[in-house]
């Protein structure tokens, strides 16, 4: 097993991490009956996409002789209706200062692993993402 999840009531749920024991909660989306205090699990979704894509990066640059140390996503979900559900995911990468001038092509092979990370190949094609890769792009 990966982890299990309580249902805490008032729409809140606490996830535990079974490796590590490490968990956060859950809060129903204020536009879902909730109190959005915490990740919805939908917010969690479009995040899951944004931390594999710095991840596998992460690896890829590491095994390329340098690291992303700095590298921040800014992640925004947007929820369609009918049924309700993640209609897309916008990310906005905000490239260090450090990895700015970085050659054409280990840009290249770094935004080609981002893309192709396991989250991104496990999305429903209906979810549009959209990435900007800020100073690469």
């Amino acid at each position: 097993m990966t982890s299990t999840v309580r249902y805490d009531g008032a729409l809140r749920t606490t996830c535990t991490h079974l490796q590590s024991g490490s968990s956060f909660e859950t809060d129903a989306p204020v536009d879902n009956n909730g109190l959005g205090e915490r990740f919805s699990p939908t917010d969690l979704l479009a995040t899951s996409l944004a931390t594999c894509m710095a991840t596998v990066m992460g690896i890829k640059a590491r095994s390329m002789g340098f690291d992303l140390d700095g590298l921040s996503v800014d992640t925004e979900k947007i929820m369609k209706a009918e049924p309700r559900r993640v209609g897309g995911i916008r990310l906005t990468f905000h490239i260090p200062d450090a990895l700015r001038d970085l050659d054409a092509r280990s840009k290249a092979i770094l935004i080609q692993t981002g893309n192709t990370c396991p989250v991104a190949q496990s999305l429903h094609p209906d979810i549009e993402v959209q990435v900007d890769w800020g100073a690469w792009s």
